[in-house]
């Protein structure tokens, strides 16, 4: 597996597996054939509500800890912010079942920014977080927390796929150390992805599958991916991308697929804002 470095030291898999929209009743399941096929990082979140049975895979997988990297996220918390962060970052850890995780994201940009991101700092200094980042964060919003904090966030993780690939924003994120993982990288099946033509002749010449190019055009640009499947057949698939690299000539013809806009949804809406503003989690 190759690793990517963050601002801190620590080894990040440039490949996992997420299990955003996986129902919690499969959530065991799936992420116990994840980790037979061989992956060791783990993405969830509160919001998902699958914690618990992400937990559960871990323990009776038999896997040390030290060979996972675990990643959840902290949904946006009423005042007081720091309070609440951290009740809200124990709750996720005991459904878990750890002591620690690896990496901590604050999932949205809203709600009180500043007082979320110095209760995850404690916690980071406390050893309770190996790293923190934040998710869904725009340059504007990235660059005013990073200017403005102490701890500059390890990861952004944002929608990036062939046909919104973020370009300038990894870019601005390079400069800062802030490192780009990508959510939706199969852009949910959209725009016929998986019949593209651009992408599908890039796999023929490979003997791979658009999955395979899509990841590796991922990895390839240093951008961390964690594709999600309920099938093992797939997720081994989705595993076996580094026996092949993209040419030049192929990584500029997926460029050429990018249309600059979102596929799911614009956080700078105001509809948008106010609705993930008011969501609250049960627990």
């Amino acid at each position: 597996m190759e690793t990517v470095t963050l601002n801190n030291g620590v080894e990040m898999p440039v490949l996992g597996f997420g299990v955003f929209q996986i129902p919690a009743e499969e959530t065991e399941q799936a992420v116990t054939e994840a980790l037979a096929a061989g992956y060791r990082l783990l993405d969830t979140a509160a919001a998902y509500g699958n914690e618990e049975a992400v937990g559960r895979a871990i323990k009776n997988s038999g896997i040390p800890r030290e060979e996972l990297f675990v990643t959840t996220k902290l949904w946006v918390q009423d005042a007081p912010a720091q309070e609440n962060t951290k009740r809200a970052f124990e709750a996720s850890l005991t459904k878990l079942g750890l002591d620690h995780v690896d990496l901590y994201l604050m999932h949205q940009p809203f709600g009180d920014v500043y007082g979320q991101w110095r209760a995850m700092e404690d916690l980071n200094r406390e050893g309770r977080i190996r790293a923190i980042g934040v998710a869904n964060f725009y340059p504007d919003r990235l660059l005013d927390l990073v200017i403005n904090n102490e701890v500059t966030p390890a990861v952004n993780q944002i929608e990036t796929h062939p046909f919104f690939q973020r370009t300038a924003d990894q870019e601005l994120m390079r400069e800062h150390g802030v490192q780009i993982q990508s959510w939706g990288g199969f852009a949910e099946g959209k725009n016929d992805i998986f019949t593209d033509p651009v992408l599908s002749e890039i796999g023929e010449k490979h003997g791979k599958s658009v999955a395979q190019v899509v990841l590796r055009w991922l990895t390839q640009r240093g951008i961390v991916a964690i594709p999600k499947s309920v099938r093992a057949d797939r997720m081994a698939e989705n595993f076996d991308i580094f026996d092949f690299e993209l040419t030049d000539d192929q990584m500029a013809a997926v460029a050429g697929l990018d249309t600059g806009a979102t596929l799911f949804f614009d956080h700078h809406d105001p509809a948008m804002v106010s609705w993930l503003s008011a969501r609250r989690l049960d627990a």
